[in-house]
């Protein structure tokens, strides 16, 4: 099967959102490839070392919210 990795780094990234600690860090515990990825693009530090969490860029952290509602928000009523 193959997986549209886009789609896959937009729901990373999204649920990275709900591990927000710290200001800015989140728990890195997703798929290290999504994870290199969203780094390529800027949107996360490095996730490689011995941390055990990742820090938002302000663009990660602007994406974060963003894909957070779209895509699992309840619609408002």
């Amino acid at each position: 099967m193959k997986l549209d990795t886009e789609r896959i780094d937009q729901a990373v990234l999204a649920l990275l959102r709900l591990g927000l600690h710290d200001g800015t860090r989140a728990w890195k515990s997703f798929d290290w490839d999504a994870m290199a990825r969203l780094h390529e693009k800027g949107y996360i530090s490095d996730p490689v070392g011995k941390e055990k969490s990742i820090a938002f860029t302000d663009e990660g952290l602007r994406q974060s919210e963003q894909l957070l509602k779209a895509l699992f928000a309840e619609p408002d009523k």
